[in-house]
Order: C-alpha cells, then structure tokens, then sequence
C-alpha cells in the first residue's frame, strides 16, 4: 500500500486520507487557471501505523473532562517525535523530493471543514531542505495534533481525539515577492458581494503570525472600491540554508504597495472562481512570484451567519425576531415551523432564527416610518442599522409588489375602560379550556390539521383590534409620559416609576407566586436541606413536609408550567417537564426574603408610583399652564397603569397553547420512535407525514442534528442584508464618562452592586443586592428579578419582556449592550445608569 498519494490523486472526497488541508489542495488543482505548488500527501496512513496502539490509554485519559490537557498533551506529543518512520516509508519519502525547499504542513481530518475551520491548530514549515529534514519535520506535524491549543480547540468543538488524524502535506516552495490572504466574504461586514484581500512583501508567514499590518483592497463587482496601504515594517524571507528569518524592511519600501489594481482584480478573479467551485466563500492563502499568483490552501469561512433565501435576486433587508422576542438562541426545525405558522406576517429563516424581510416596507413612505420610527424607538440600534443602509447613495429599495393590508396605527391610545382587560383575559381562558377539551380526541395527521386550524384562530386573537389597541395605549402613554415630562420638568423616563406594581401582569406576578411557594416550604428545614443537595424533586415527599412542598410546587405549575427560557421554541424544555429548574429561584427567594415578601413588594411598588404621581403633578401645576398639563399627564397616568399589565399577556397566551400542543404532540411521537424528542428536528408537515406514514426519516433527522450544532454556535444580527452584510448599529451617544459602556437605557436609577453574569438560569446562584449580566430575558427569568438590584442584558428593547418587567419591579434597566456577557466578569463590581444609558466597571 502506498502511504503517498499526488495532489492530483486527491479531490474532497478523500477527507480521511487527505485531511482537511490535503482535500482542498487536491480539489484546487482540478479548476481551471488555478496554479498550486506541486506536492503530495503523507496520508493518514502512515500516521495511524506510526501511533498504532502506543497512544491508546492516553487518548483514553484525554477524554475524560477533569483530564490534565497539557501534561498529557505533551506525552502523546514525546511518543510520536520519538518513534521512527519506518524505513519504507521513509524510501517512499525519498522518492518524491529532490534538494529543493519544501514546505511541510499539517492537514488534520478535523481541519478546513464547512462547519470549523481548526485554522492554526496544528503545525506547520516553510523553507525545509533535505531528506532527512523533511522527515524530521513529518513527525513534528504528526506531533503537533496533540499539541495543547489543539486539543482544547478539539474538545470545544466536539471532535472525539480518538477519532482524528493526521495528513502530512509535502509541497514545493515558492518564493514569493509577495503573500496574502483573501477572503471572497468581507471578514467585517459578511458582505458576500465584497472581496478583501490583504498583502504584504515575502512569505506569508509574517501576516498570519500577526508580525505586520497588511496592505488592504476590497473589490467588489470587479472594482477595487478601497485600498488601505499599511506601513510594512517587517518581512519574512527564506534563508539559502532552510528556515526562514523576519528582516527589516528598508524606510524607503515600508509604505510602498504591495500589488498593483491590475493584480488586485486578477486575484479577486481567482477568489470568485475557487468560491464557485468550491461552493461557499472561501479563506484563501496565496503567494505572487514573477507576476503569477500560486494558492496555498484554501478553506471555507466558517464563521458567516447564512443568509436568508430568497425568491428573487432583489435587496432584502432582514431584521432579526431573536431580538424583539428576546431568545437569540437557534431553535429546532419543529420550533420554527410553529413560530412561523403563528407569526402574523412572513418571515426568513437562517441559521435557526427568524428574520422578517422589512424591504418592501422600507420602500413605503408610511411603512418605513413604522419600521424607523416604532421598532426604531424601542430599539435604537436597530434604527441606526437601518438608518444607515436608507442613506447610502447606491441604496435602491425593494419594488412595492404587494403592500397587504393597512399598516396598523401605531398611535393608538384608547379611552379608559375598566373592563376591557379582563374581558381579554377571560375570553382567552375560555378558549384555552376549549382547546384543552378538543385536542384530547386527536391523533395521528389529524392532530396536526386541528394544531394547524387553532393557530389560526390564536392568530385572530393575537391581531384583536382591542387587544392591540390596549397595548398601544399603554406604550404611547408611557412615551408621552416621558416625552412631555422631560419637557415640562427635566423629569427623565417618569414612566419607569410610575409603571410599577400594576394590575393584570401576568409575568410580574409569576415572580411574586414564586416567593409565595418559598413561603410554603420556609417551615421546614429537612425540606429546604433536601432541596440543597438533591438534583431531583422525586425523593422530597419522605421528607417532613416534603407534601406540602410539592403541593406549593404543583401549583405554581398549574398555572405557570408552561414557560421557559427561550419559550417561544416549542421544543424547549418546560418547566413541568424539568420542575428542578425551580428549585435554585426558590432556594434563593429563601434566602434573601422573609416571608410574605412579595406581598410587601408589590405594595411597595404601588406606593412608590403613588408618591411619584403626587409629586409630579404638584410641580406640574406651579407651571404655566399647570392645571392643563397636570390634567393631561394624570390622564396618561391613569391609561399607563391600567393597561401596561396586559402587555405580557398574549405572550403567556402562546406558550399556554404550546405547552397544551406539545403533550398531544409527545404522546404521537412515543408511537413513533424510542427517542421522542426526534420530532423536533422536523416541520410541522414533515411531522404530519411521518404521523400518517407511522415512519421517521431516521437520516433526515441526523443530519438536522449535526446543522443545529453548527447553528447553535453562530450568533444572529440585528440587521442583516441579502448580500450578507451585518449591521448591529450604534448608539449616537457624546457625552458617556471615560470608559463607559453604552446601551439602551430602559428603566431609570442608578445602581452599583457585583454582577452575577448568567447564561443559564438554572446556574442562578444569586445573593439579593446583585446585578443580573446575562445574553437576554425572555419572561421565564422573571423570578430571578425579585432577587436582583440591577439589569443588563446584551439583546432587548424599550417594550421587550424584560424591560417591561425592570419597570415594574423598580430596577435600574440596561439593555441592547453588546457582549456584556464577555465584558463583564462575574463577581465585577460595575454601576448602571438606567436613565442615561450606560455601565461603569468599578
């Protein structure tokens, strides 16, 4: 058996003998005008007969998760430089090189694939010269599979070390006047229209050490639209005797540019060509000798979020749903396919998120102000984004082909009416009841078709005029609260303060609920002693009181079982289905709270909006016109707090019916297959065809698993464009002290404590004083709220649960504050300013 294999024998098929480097080098050779240095393969062969069974008990220790990486790392690494390549695949070796320079690199299984890139994990050489050298430098690479940065990055992204090998490539220097990179995807934006390349003078390897700025030329539509020349101190040069050495490049040279315009396009011509034979935007290594380009490697860009696909080759404009419904995680097929069939407009998806395509409404004076001027005002980043795509000079909108129905009137505001909201609520309760009544009958397609038909009856309730009016009144009193009042009085976000402890809000009143069920079980400390070392609720009726806790328990999730982190997944776990997510909220109301708490909370509440309303219209009538205006805002007050509660409500309405679809759902599936939880990796049609065929697409579901991984990885945009552009915009803020972190502020006061940084509320370990960090809040982390002094989240809005939620409890709010979560230490002291709209870390 040959251990080598030409770069011509190799195509992308040849993953595992090849690796992923090797693969992609083979397949280079294939396209047209596309010149790579001749070379060959050590397959993983030759490897695998190297290693044998000398690293089996330690790639076993590897795998466990206390393993000490670095000592064994460097074992298994010993191993491999110590043990001899066998002579004849050393005559092998032999054959195919002469005394010119190589360059030996590493091309592991797990390397260059589409969905990571494993880019510098393992070793590489330039400027190698003889046999015995090249040899030399074979086992290093083998060696540098193990080396610790690549273990870790292994570990991280799920590759079993027993499972990976190693290709060695052997490729024939070139000696290049100049070497780059090239990425047919723009690195900072994603825009897939635009082309970067940077360059710099000698070998490669002082740009990817990060040794020298590069020169940099963006192309797009075979035109160079900007060019960024750098001073280029250094430059890496092979040396007549092998290696390579860093030298000083002269004053004269350091400003010069690297390539010409004419080079810049014919290179950008090659990029597009590997791109569209490879399939997807590719990171491409290149090198210019004597005026020809030579591609060293090339690998997919594995760090792009998809773009939505369109019907049409026109300019979309995508806004994210992830963001307004505060869950930025991917959801599974089955969740998705729900959201959409309950939405009340189309939308995209990509990458497991949602996205609505707002180019049509930015191409209607009315609409685009909605989209400016509505979703803008609750999040600002997102009006800066689509602000700045409105004002580009080449910004062509979508044609208007079908504007639907009138825009609704975002102006709403309503007169009192002391029985609308109960009517709301009691009306859909009714309707619940009936849902619960009627799918109990169904089975099989039919379920589906009749999930199908009461989602569209959801949606005629989603879209009530009464509902929506109500909703609207609240938010236009609460901005004219705070418009007016800042006018009259230099009073900011008066609204937040006047907004707390109000009537009918559903998920406020869950957290309260929650300290109620840490009342019930306070009495009985062999309960609580159980609680704090059990992982399950299955034992706690042997305790002493352990009944009357689980009775506290039940009944909480009677009526609010049905929520979640990221509830508006489908797919995702219910509290009734993991009723121990609990059990640390209320650990934690235990021991930061007395009892009744949350009584005296919620009354609090009222008494401070009550001071507040007070106050303000005595200042209010000193003023000029005082009697009017004092009217008007008591007026607005009084439509704020008898409304603003029933903003959480259709939310709780959805994740009712859910909670009622999903149990119908998992009995069909339990008929289907062992591993209920496969169905969430389908559509709702895919899911009714399996029903009715009582069969899975087993191979369907593997692969929707592997996609979800990746998709689980890649965070979403705010905004993004059709062309793959991403834009999270900025806030337009002058005046921040030294060193503070802007965001969104969307409940006032100012509050220091130590951030508790979160990503999972079941890992809430909170002490009452905190400052909850976290990526976003969907109204299931409503009970962490009752315990905390402060919020910051990375993803909301002015309307969005969370903030909704800050207000009515009194807790100074910062939201839409990129990356907090990696800014923000745990433990950190930081301060918030929930009325300017920043952080400090103390």
């Amino acid at each position: 058996m040959s251990y080598l294999l030409d770069f011509q024998e190799v195509d992308r098929s040849q993953l595992r003998l090849a690796g992923g480097k090797g693969a992609n080098l083979g397949e280079l050779t294939r396209i047209q005008g596309v010149l790579v240095p001749s070379g060959f393969c050590v397959t993983t062969a030759a490897f695998q007969e190297i290693a044998g069974s000398r690293l089996d008990s330690l790639l076993e220790e590897l795998a466990q998760p206390q393993a000490d990486l670095g000592e064994i790392s460097a074992s298994l690494r010993q191993i491999i430089e110590s043990t001899p390549i066998p002579e004849k695949m050393a005559a092998e070796i032999a054959g195919r090189v002469g005394p010119e320079a190589y360059a030996v690199r590493s091309s592991a299984t797990a390397e260059d694939l589409p969905t990571a890139s494993f880019a510098g994990q393992q070793d590489s050489y330039l400027n190698v010269i003889g046999l015995q050298e090249i040899l030399r430098h074979i086992s290093r690479c083998w060696a540098s599979l193990f080396s610790e940065r690549a273990v870790i990055y292994r570990r991280q992204n799920g590759f079993d070390h027993r499972r990976v090998a190693l290709s060695v490539i052997v490729q024939r220097m070139v000696i290049p006047q100049v070497s780059g990179i090239l990425f047919t995807a723009d690195p900072v934006t994603s825009n897939r229209k635009v082309i970067s390349i940077d360059a710099s003078f000698g070998l490669g390897e002082a740009l990817v050490s990060g040794l020298v700025s590069a020169d940099n030329f963006k192309v797009r539509d075979h035109e160079v639209v900007e060019t960024t020349i750098a001073v280029k101190k250094l430059a890496v040069y092979a040396l007549k005797e092998g290696g390579t050495e860093a030298r000083p490049l002269a004053p004269e040279q350091q400003k010069d540019r690297s390539l010409t315009e004419e080079q810049v396009l014919r290179l950008a011509a090659l990029g597009r060509r590997i791109e569209a034979h490879l399939g997807a935007p590719q990171d491409i290594e290149w090198c210019l000798a004597d005026d020809t380009f030579y591609i060293l490697q090339s690998r997919p860009i594995t760090t792009l979020f998809p773009i939505p696909e369109a019907k049409d080759d026109g300019y979309h404009v995508y806004v994210s749903v992830g963001h307004q419904q505060m869950m930025t995680d991917a959801m599974k097929p089955l969740g998705l396919s729900f959201w959409l069939a309950t939405a009340g407009r189309p939308m995209d998806t990509a990458g497991g998120r949602l996205f609505v395509n707002v180019g049509p409404d930015l191409a209607s004076p009315e609409r685009r102000n909605i989209i400016v001027n509505v979703l803008g005002k609750g999040d600002p980043l997102i009006r800066d984004a689509i602000t700045t795509i409105l004002e580009r000079e080449d910004y062509v909108a979508s044609p208007v082909t079908d504007t639907g129905p009138a825009p609704a009137n975002f102006q709403t505001r309503i007169d009192y009416d002391p029985d609308i909201v109960a009517a709301l609520i009691a009306r859909s309760q009714a309707s619940i009841a009936e849902l619960k009544r009627d799918i109990a009958s169904k089975s099989g397609a039919e379920l589906i078709d009749f999930i199908l038909e009461n989602i569209r009856q959801l949606k005629k309730s989603l879209t009530d005029p009464q509902s929506f009016a109500v909703i609207m009144t609240s938010m236009n009193a609460a901005y004219w609260l705070n418009d007016h009042l800042e006018q009259w009085l230099g009073e900011k976000n008066a609204a937040d303060t006047l907004s707390q402890s109000v009537d009918h809000n559903v998920t406020s009143e869950m957290g309260l609920a929650l300290m109620e069920v840490a009342d019930a079980i306070r009495p009985y400390p062999e309960v609580i002693e159980y609680l704090q070392q059990a992982e399950s609720l299955e034992q706690l009726a042997a305790c002493a009181g352990g009944q009357p806790a689980l009775d506290a328990i039940a009944a909480y999730l009677e009526k609010y079982g049905m929520r979640c982190a990221g509830e508006i997944d489908i797919t995702r776990p219910r509290w009734s289905e993991t009723p121990f997510t609990l059990v640390p909220l209320i650990l934690s109301n235990i021991r930061n709270f007395e009892l009744g708490a949350g009584r005296r909370k919620f009354a609090q509440g009222r008494r401070e909006a009550a001071s507040k309303e007070r106050q303000l219209l005595e200042r209010l009538r000193q003023l000029d016109d005082g009697q009017e205006k004092a009217r008007e805002t008591e007026r607005m007050i009084h439509l704020l707090r008898h409304y603003a509660g029933y903003r959480e409500y259709p939310k709780y309405e959805i994740v009712t019916r859910y909670w009622i679809y999903k149990q119908a759902l998992l009995v069909e599936a339990e008929r289907l297959t062992e591993e209920k939880e496969d169905i969430y990796y389908l559509t709702l049609e895919e899911l009714r065809e399996a029903l009715r065929l009582q069969r899975l697409d087993h191979e369907l579901i593997r692969r929707r698993k592997d996609e979800f991984k990746q998709f689980e990885k890649l965070s979403p945009p705010r905004v993004m464009t059709s062309e793959g552009e991403i834009l999270n915009g900025r806030y337009q803020r002058d005046r921040l002290p030294e060193g503070a972190i802007a965001g969104l502020p969307v409940s006032a006061g100012v509050v220091e404590g130590r951030a508790r940084v979160l990503l999972n509320m079941a890992e809430a370990d909170i002490q009452e004083g905190d400052i909850l960090v976290t990526a976003f809040t969907d109204p299931s982390w409503t009970p962490l709220f009752v315990s905390i002094r402060g919020l910051v989240t990375e993803v909301g809005g002015l309307m969005t649960h969370g903030a909704v939620i800050a207000r009515e409890y009194g807790l100074p709010a910062l939201v839409g504050v990129d990356h907090a979560t990696r800014l923000i230490r745990d433990g950190q002291r930081i301060r918030v300013n929930g009325t300017e709209g920043y952080l400090e870390l103390l």
